[in-house]
């Protein structure tokens, strides 16, 4: 099972991590250009709320359930009930550091499922792809949060 983890920090203290990514416009904005999210129904962050949306990657569009749990001020975890994977579970972890700044942990686990969806999901959750978009999402929060 693949595995990917990313952390960075940021000059901002937890409670600001926390609120930047319990605004349901979150997604849209840490998701990286060409690929476009269309929101379905995202409700407001919270243990079992569920998010609905679409990540067209060119054509391809890639329909999306997520569900939260371990909902904390320190982070949360998103499952994909239904999506591309066979399995995808992403665990964000918010960890204060002496000088009011904050570390963001990023830990992922998935699995590819067979065929033409198993072969889009090699390539868009490949390492290379994967640490793209996280670079992106560490310069989107870095600048949202800049005191």
């Amino acid at each position: 099972m693949p595995v990917f983890d990313y952390a960075f920090t940021v000059d901002a203290p937890p409670d600001a991590v926390r609120d930047f990514h319990r605004d349901t416009s979150a997604l849209k904005r840490l998701t990286p250009p060409p690929t476009i999210v269309r929101l379905h129904s995202v409700e407001p962050l919270a243990e079992g709320s569920v998010s609905e949306f679409t990540l067209w990657v060119g054509p391809l569009p890639l329909r999306w359930k997520a569900v939260h749990r371990d909902v904390s001020d320190r982070g949360f975890t998103d499952v994909q009930a239904s999506g591309p994977a066979a399995r995808w579970e992403h665990t964000h972890r918010f960890v204060p550091l002496d000088d009011g700044r904050t570390e963001i942990q990023e830990h992922i686990e998935y699995e590819h499922r067979r065929g033409f969806w198993g072969l889009v999901t090699r390539i868009l959750f490949s390492w290379p792809s994967l640490w793209f978009m996280f670079g992106y999402r560490r310069w989107v929060t870095r600048r949202a949060l800049r005191r």
